[in-house]
């Protein structure tokens, strides 16, 4: 199971913007997560500066293809050495299996592999409208969660307010990692199902994933710190 932390979104367009903001935190190492724009814009690059910086790595590209197609991908991943990476848990159990065997070490260790289940953008509404599934958001994010499950990852992507009934469903030591967080008094964005830090503790998820509320912020290490203060404690 993993330990409670708060993972900062690096979600910028270069590698020179990334590494200033970074440059801030002088006096601790946050766990980062680095999106697709910026691993678009700077490449593995930058992941080994980051890396190479002390940091903690969950790379988020959300890998969604042909079972072959991600194994391969995932294999390329693991040889960079990050901490956590991710893939769509829509691509079906043997999508998900075929990514874990790529993404495992001929020694046997790998970094942990979590599915996406529902992007924090999505309603039930517009789920059920634009993608013509018909269960409920929650079922359906718990199906989705139970089939990672079966196909040996480590935990799931899902918004707070999902944690607790994936929790219940896979139990305490399956991973929950949990955007959508902002602070009480803070926007909402284009997030749909959010909640604040503090809940996300007591919801009893494993990792929160703040980008805006953090890296938008006046004084971005004063923003991370407080952070980890409601959900750390």
């Amino acid at each position: 199971m993993s330990q409670r932390d708060v993972i900062i979104a690096c979600d910028f367009d270069s590698a020179e913007t990334t590494l200033a903001f970074l440059d801030k935190f002088t006096d601790c190492k946050p766990f980062v997560k680095i999106g697709m724009e910026l691993y678009y814009a700077a490449g593995p690059a930058i992941v080994k500066e980051i890396k190479a910086r002390g940091h903690k790595i969950f790379l988020d590209l959300k890998l969604h293809d042909i079972p072959n197609t991600v194994k391969k991908s995932m294999a390329v991943l693991s040889r960079m050495d990050v901490d956590m990476c991710n893939l769509h848990a829509a691509g079906t159990i043997e999508m998900m299996k075929a990514a874990l065997e790529g993404l495992t070490r001929e020694d046997g260790t790998r970094p942990l592999l979590i599915a996406v289940t529902q992007l924090t953008s999505t309603s039930e509404e517009r789920m059920q409208k634009d993608l013509l599934i018909n269960a409920s958001i929650n079922d359906t994010i718990v199906h989705y969660a139970k089939n990672a499950q079966e196909a040996g990852l480590d935990g799931v992507v899902c918004s707070p307010l999902e944690a607790g009934m994936v929790k219940e469903a896979c139990g305490a030591g399956f991973v929950t990692v949990t955007p959508g967080v902002r602070f009480a008094d803070g926007e909402v964005g284009d997030q749909v199902r959010v909640t604040t830090p503090a809940r996300a503790k007591e919801i009893g998820t494993d990792y929160i994933v703040v980008g805006r509320p953090i890296t938008k912020a006046e004084d971005p290490v004063a923003a991370y710190k407080r952070c980890v203060a409601e959900f750390v404690g």
